[in-house]
């Protein structure tokens, strides 16, 4: 939906990215925020949290020694520091915008799949489910950046809005609450969805899907310069900063005149 090049960088081409200093430590804040459920409602404190962070940024290093890149240049440790410091105070805020001692998730990084009736799969991994003694669900999402500007709220809610159309279609209930937690600014940003919602939903991802299929079959991938393009690892590849992606690697076929223009979506 962002840009259609990248898309085709990410999953056809497979190209290689970088790490970055603000997605890795999302990572990090989001394993902490996991692990302090492992402990008993009253031991959720502040301090312990903040205490998991050294263990699991080890962790995370173990699994992803990519990450280790970050601070190859920092060999007095100062920038890591700093790093791990700013992790520290995202984890104390959100205890300003939740309690813990109060909350039993039924779920923790909850990795979904559903079929949709058209064939399409789709799979997500949700931060934490809640589910009220009356059997209503709520799903939550931590963000480690700030809130989006009220105009821009749509595009953050459409994320929460796949995740509880893959849990209607496995469970047949529809999410009573869509929460995100924004840890970056202190906000926390909600939405009550209907069945409505989530058919919109649906019919948004068949034409994206179709879109991409398309794009597939002709290697017709288009650029859409954003404000984001300063952060993408793949300039040197895309023609908008005078580069040329890779050699297509699949079998293409002549576009249709006809198609509707890749990722673009009408408002159902």
């Amino acid at each position: 939906m962002q840009c259609p090049l990248l898309y085709r960088f990410r999953v056809i081409d497979r190209l290689p990215e970088k790490p970055s200093e603000a997605a890795t430590r999302g990572t990090l804040v989001h394993a902490v925020l996991e692990r302090l459920f492992d402990a008993p409602a009253a031991e959720r404190t502040a301090p312990r949290a903040k205490a998991l962070v050294p263990g699991q940024w080890d962790r995370l290093r173990e699994s992803r020694p990519e990450v280790g890149e970050l601070f190859a240049d920092d060999p007095e440790g100062e920038r890591l520091a700093q790093w791990l410091t700013e992790a520290e105070r995202l984890v104390e805020r959100w205890f300003t915008l939740e309690d813990p001692s109060r909350l039993e998730p039924a779920e923790r990084e909850l990795f979904v799949e559903a079929e949709l009736d058209s064939g399409l799969r789709l799979r997500g991994i949700i931060d934490r489910v809640d589910v009220a003694p009356t059997g209503e669900v709520r799903i939550v999402d931590y963000k480690t950046g700030k809130a989006p500007r009220p105009q821009y709220a749509e595009g953050a809610l459409f994320q929460m809005k796949f995740y509880a159309l893959v849990v209607w279609r496995l469970k047949k209930v529809v999410p009573r609450r869509l929460q995100l937690v924004y840890l970056g600014s202190g906000d926390v940003l909600t939405y009550d969805p209907v069945l409505a919602d989530l058919e919109r939903v649906e019919r948004k991802l068949l034409a994206l899907w179709e879109a991409i299929r398309l794009a597939t079959e002709t290697g017709d991938w288009r650029p859409r310069p954003t404000k984001l393009c300063g952060w993408c690892d793949h300039q040197a590849h895309c023609p908008e900063f005078g580069g040329t992606p890779p050699p297509y690697p699949l079998p293409v076929r002549a576009a249709d005149p006809g198609a509707v223009a890749q990722g673009r979506m009408g408002p159902d």
